[in-house]
């Protein structure tokens, strides 16, 4: 697979962004070629990966990306240090050597390599053994492959709404918010739902695995219900920070870009915040259908959610008019949208598939982080207002101080509502901090 995407990479490049220049082709296929490599390492890392945690060993797949993220830093310090900076997007595809995107892009998939060999560490401390034989028959492939073909579909759906929506985007660059800054603001959504949702979804994964196959569905129902209010709670106080704090960390993460750009970055990533609860309990009842070997109901799931973002993401130039400057903004506000409609889908559809998800629980546990959320969210954008009066313009420090105290004040008044709420969710976190 590795190596047809490869190959294939020009045809790929061309389809993301039709509407670009033949020179912002070249310079997307060279990089192309460089990055396409991780697609096998990606793999090979998921794969061990997920053998360590079947065997209850959650720590090293979940630090081996650190490894990636710090050769990745290594990689841009170096290429600032010899090529310099360009946080304006004002470097041209004509200024790209072979050398400048081999430093960038090369370093990239060195991480990405180790991130997934660093894990034959473990697998040895652990006393696994890796015996290639190729005795395919009685090895249950069949089944595992029918199960496969649904997710490796779910894949294909996703893949081709991508080509769709990256077309849509693509009609922003140089004018307003880019691929790479939605991308950019993904990768800040996705940090508390990596460090905190799939932790807590991984370690409850394997106990709704076991107690899926064994039939024990009161079992079942209980850890999907404990794993999906613990995580909401957390959820629900994560996207409150990150929206309150959301200019301050769009300052750090664009240090040295233009105020103007700063604030295109900022309204983008509170729209996808919006979702951010709703992103991480769909992906729990996912993995509680993929506990019950049902990789089928999740391919419709996903057929539902593309199509319903793909509609309205093509509605943005088309019905609803909006300025090519603001395209990128309408996409994160139609993609929150999306993941709300899936959250509520799956779990509908997984509700009628066991008979009940103890959804009065689940509901209640929502219903308090709501209530709590409100007046944490009131303070966070309150004291923000007020800084943003103080110091207009911050600088990167002043951010990164502004942020911590707005981070410190919602948390503070969240759990003290949790509290008053007298929040089942909050004395179950507790413990496990106790524990710790």
């Amino acid at each position: 697979m590795t190596a047809l995407a490869m190959v294939a990479a020009p045809f790929i490049v061309f389809v993301n962004a039709m509407n670009w220049s033949g020179q912002e082709l070249a310079l997307a296929t060279a990089f192309a070629f460089w990055l396409m490599p991780q697609i096998f390492f990606f793999g090979l890392y998921v794969v061990m990966g997920e053998v360590l945690n079947a065997r209850s060993v959650f720590g090293p797949s979940t630090w081996a990306p650190v490894l990636n993220n710090i050769i990745g830093i290594a990689g841009i310090v170096v290429f600032i240090v010899l090529f310099g900076a360009d946080p304006d997007g004002l470097r041209a595809p004509v200024d790209w050597s072979p050398l400048l995107i081999g430093v960038l892009a090369g370093t990239s998939t060195l991480g990405v390599a180790l991130q997934a060999l660093v894990l034959y560490i473990p697998w040895r401390m652990t006393g696994l053994r890796y015996r290639p034989d190729f005795k395919w028959r009685g090895m249950g492939l069949g089944r595992t492959a029918k199960i496969a073909g649904w997710s490796f579909a779910a894949v294909i759906v996703v893949q081709l709404a991508t080509v769709v929506n990256n077309n849509v985007i693509t009609q922003a660059s140089g004018e307003g918010v880019s691929v790479s800054a939605l991308q950019n603001a993904m990768m800040v959504f996705l940090v508390p739902h990596s460090v905190i949702a799939v932790s807590l979804a991984t370690a409850y994964f394997t106990r709704l695995a076991h107690s899926g196959q064994a039939g024990r569905m009161p079992e079942f129902r209980a850890d999907y219900s404990a794993s999906m209010r613990s995580i909401l709670t957390v959820m629900m106080l994560a996207a409150i920070v990150l929206f309150a704090a959301a200019p301050y960390v769009s300052r750090v993460l664009n240090f040295a870009a233009s105020p103007e750009l700063v604030a295109m970055f900022s309204p983008v990533l509170q729209a996808y915040l919006v979702s951010l609860v709703a992103f991480s309990c769909f992906f729990v009842t996912q993995r509680a259908f993929y506990a019950l070997s049902d990789t089928r109901t999740p391919f419709f799931i996903v057929v539902a959610v593309q199509t319903v973002l793909i509609t309205l993401a093509l509605s943005l130039p088309t019905v609803w008019q909006v300025p090519t400057q603001y395209l990128g903004l309408g996409f994160a506000v139609v993609w929150s949208v999306a993941e709300v409609f899936g959250a509520l889908l799956s779990a509908a559809l997984l509700r009628r598939k066991i008979g009940s998800i103890d959804g009065r629980h689940i509901g209640t546990a929502l219903a308090r982080a709501f209530g709590a959320g409100i007046p944490a969210l009131a303070a966070g954008l309150g004291i923000l207002v007020y800084l943003q009066q103080a110091v207009p313009l911050p600088s990167v420090g002043q951010a990164i101080l502004f942020a911590t105290v707005i981070a410190i004040i919602v948390t503070v008044v969240y759990f003290a509502m949790l509290g008053l709420l007298r929040s089942p969710e909050l004395r179950l976190l507790r413990a496990k901090l106790r524990r710790r």
